[in-house]
C-alpha cells in the first residue's frame, strides 16, 4: 500500500488487511486452480445478427424483432448494467483493500474475469436484437456515470457485501437464462454465472476466516451488509419498474433472495449457530435471526399478491406484463 492509502484507512482495516492477506493468497491459488478459461464469441449467435440503423444503413431496431418476453428483457438488462458498473465496483474495492501484494492480484483478476460478462452480454443482446440498443447505450452511460459505493466502509463490510452480492448476481443470472426461453441465452447466462459462483466462493471462505478470527465484529459486519442489502444495480435508470418486472416474473424477487441468498449463505457460514464472541457477537446473530424470519414472512406474502395478481389478469384477458 501506498503510504496516502494508508493513511486513509483506520487502524482496524489495516489490521484486517495484514491478517487476512496469507489467506487471500490460498484463495487465489485454489481459484486459479478451478477456474475455466472460456471465449465470449463463442457464446454469441452471431448468425442471427444484422446491421442498425446509422451509419451502415442497417435496419432501425423494433420491439417485435425481440423474441423474449419483457420480465427477460428486463432482467438481462438490469444484469448488462450492473456488470458495466465494474469500473466503479473496481475503484471501491481498491480503496477498500489494496492494490498491492495477494490483494491487488486478486482484485485485477477478478476485475478481468467480470469484464468478459459485459462484453458477451452486450453482444448476445445485440446479435439477438432483444433489447433497445440506443436505449440500451445511453442507459449504460448514466449507470456508469454513477460510480459506486459500499454501503458501509471498510474491510469487513466490503467483504460482507461483495460475498452476498456475487451470490445474489449468480442467482439472478441463472435465472434469467431459465426463464428466457432460447437455449443460446440460458448456456451464456450459466456461463457468466459459474464465473460469479467461483467469486461467491472466494469471498465467502475469505469472510468466513474472519468469522473464525474475531466473530464479534465479523458478525456485526454480516448483519448491517444482509439488512441494508441492495443489489449493485439499483442505481440503474428505471430501476424500481424493471425490478418489478422481473419480480412479477419469477426471475427475482424477495422470495429468491430469501431461499436462495439469505439462508443458504447464514447456514454454509454457521452464522446463526457459531459460538459468538461476547455480547456483541450475540446480538448480531439475535438480529440476522429475527431479520431472516421476517425476510421469509415477507417472501411468503410476495408470493401470495403474485398469484392473485397473475389470476387476475389471466382471468381478465390482460397481458401479464407491459411492453418495454
Amino acid at each position: 500500500m501506498t503510504l496516502d492509502t494508508e493513511k486513509s484507512r483506520s487502524r482496524d482495516d489495516v489490521r484486517w488487511l495484514t491478517v487476512l492477506e496469507p489467506m487471500v493468497g490460498d484463495l487465489l491459488d485454489r481459484h486459479l486452480a478451478t477456474s475455466r478459461e472460456w471465449f465470449p464469441h463463442q457464446y454469441v449467435p452471431w448468425g442471427r445478427a444484422s446491421d442498425f440503423d446509422g451509419p451502415l444503413g442497417g435496419e432501425e431496431w423494433r420491439e417485435e424483432q425481440s423474441a423474449l418476453a419483457a420480465p427477460v428483457r428486463g432482467a438481462l438488462v438490469l444484469n448488462l448494467l450492473t456488470e458495466d458498473n465494474l469500473p466503479g465496483y473496481h475503484h471501491a474495492f481498491a480503496t477498500t483493500v489494496s492494490a498491492d501484494g495477494a490483494w491487488g492480484t486478486w482484485l485485477h483478476r477478478w476485475t478481468a474475469e467480470e469484464d468478459r460478462h459485459s462484453a458477451a452480454l452486450r453482444a448476445y443482446l445485440h446479435a439477438a436484437r432483444a433489447v433497445d440498443p440506443v436505449a440500451l447505450e445511453r442507459a449504460r452511460m448514466r449507470q456508469v456515470s454513477t460510480g459506486f459505493r459500499f454501503g458501509d466502509s471498510g474491510v469487513l463490510p466490503g467483504l460482507a457485501y461483495v460475498m452476498v452480492q456475487e451470490l445474489a448476481t449468480r442467482v439472478a443470472h441463472r435465472n434469467a437464462g431459465r426463464h428466457s426461453g432460447d437455449p443460446v441465452c440460458e448456456g451464456l447466462m450459466a456461463r457468466v454465472a459459474a464465473d460469479e459462483n467461483l467469486h461467491m466462493v472466494f469471498y465467502r471462505d475469505l469472510f468466513r476466516a474472519a468469522l473464525s478470527i474475531e466473530p464479534g465484529p465479523a458478525l456485526e459486519a454480516l448483519s448491517r451488509t444482509l439488512r441494508a442489502f441492495r443489489m449493485p444495480g439499483h442505481g440503474a435508470p428505471d430501476f424500481e419498474r424493471l425490478a418489478a418486472d422481473v419480480a412479477l416474473g419469477g426471475i427475482f424477487h424477495v422470495g429468491v433472495f430469501h431461499d436462495e441468498v439469505a439462508a443458504p449463505l447464514l447456514r454454509t457460514l454457521k452464522a446463526l449457530d457459531m459460538p459468538a464472541a461476547g455480547s456483541r457477537g450475540r446480538r448480531c446473530q439475535d438480529e440476522l435471526g429475527q431479520w431472516l424470519e421476517a425476510l421469509g414472512e415477507r417472501a411468503r406474502a410476495f408470493d401470495e399478491r403474485r398469484a392473485a395478481l397473475l389470476e387476475a389478469r389471466a382471468r381478465d384477458g390482460a397481458g401479464l406484463f407491459r411492453a418495454g
